[in-house]
């Protein structure tokens, strides 16, 4: 009776624990797909609440020392490090809000409509508008970015919430990884990315544990994201995550049953 209990111990453990294969990244062999590589260098077309720094340079000082340029000038420095958590009020305060319009404000020139215009773009309208202000075209440069990629990320990682990561394209790979990487009872095998577009919600789902991943759509991830990261239904069985975890667990199951029964044939 005991080694028939024993064995079933056992095989529970070996059922409930996480395989190894689960937690390995970019497993198996790329395929390179040229088409893919096309889709994800489509220039991302700014939405509402986006971020976006506009920096005026020239050599002549006098033009860029008035209130209109300092705004822009301000946040060249305070992006020192690569990435930093959503609460961090340094680009807030000097970089553009695209409104609930559209729009962005500049001082002297007003509202200008930036939805759905690519970086390049809103630069080549600046230029336009700032023109008018010097006798040279040549006497003023226009420097416009994103404020970074912000994107959330909840679930089974170790360090969730809304982050900002100050590079031009950001990866899945890139954003678990400033999350402190997924716990282990994380699904990798399907992690669910969240957009919302002018088109509507999408939902999609990744396998990083596939090195194909790289020839998915939504590698890159675009601002204002939501990375999910759903759990193993190891964690909702409490068994544990690994094979000695879930034997400790059947075991003190089994020591409390067999306490109690002999604690009752002796009443």
């Amino acid at each position: 009776m005991i080694n028939r209990i024993i064995i079933f111990a056992i095989l529970i453990s070996m059922g409930s624990c996480i395989p190894s294969k689960d937690l390995i990244y970019l497993q198996g062999t790329p395929v390179v797909k040229k088409d893919i590589d096309r889709i994800n260098n489509v220039p991302y077309k700014l939405q509402v609440d986006d971020m976006i720094n506009i920096e005026i340079q020239s050599a002549k000082n006098e033009l860029i020392d008035i209130s209109m340029f300092k705004k822009g000038q301000q946040s060249s420095n305070v992006n020192a490090n690569n990435s930093q958590n959503f609460n961090s009020s340094s680009g807030y305060f000097s970089d553009y809000s695209i409104d609930s319009h559209g729009n962005i404000r500049l001082p002297y020139i007003g509202e200008v409509n930036v939805l759905g215009y690519t970086i390049v773009e809103v630069r080549k309208k600046l230029e336009e508008k700032f023109w008018k202000w010097f006798k040279n075209k040549d006497d003023v440069f226009i420097v416009v970015k994103l404020s970074g990629i912000k994107y959330t990320i909840i679930g089974e990682v170790n360090n969730p919430g809304p982050k900002v990561i100050f590079q031009n394209k950001v990866s899945i790979i890139d954003a678990i990884a400033n999350s402190g990487d997924i716990t282990t009872v994380g699904n990798r095998k399907k992690v669910e990315i969240i957009r919302n577009s002018i088109t509507g919600t999408e939902k999609f789902l990744v396998d990083l544990t596939d090195v194909n991943i790289f020839n998915s759509t939504v590698f890159y991830i675009k601002p204002n994201d939501i990375i999910n990261v759903i759990p193993l239904k190891q964690k909702a069985w409490g068994s544990g995550t690994t094979g000695l975890q879930t034997l400790s667990s059947v075991v003190s199951v089994f020591t409390l049953l067999t306490s109690i029964f002999i604690l009752a044939r002796n009443l």
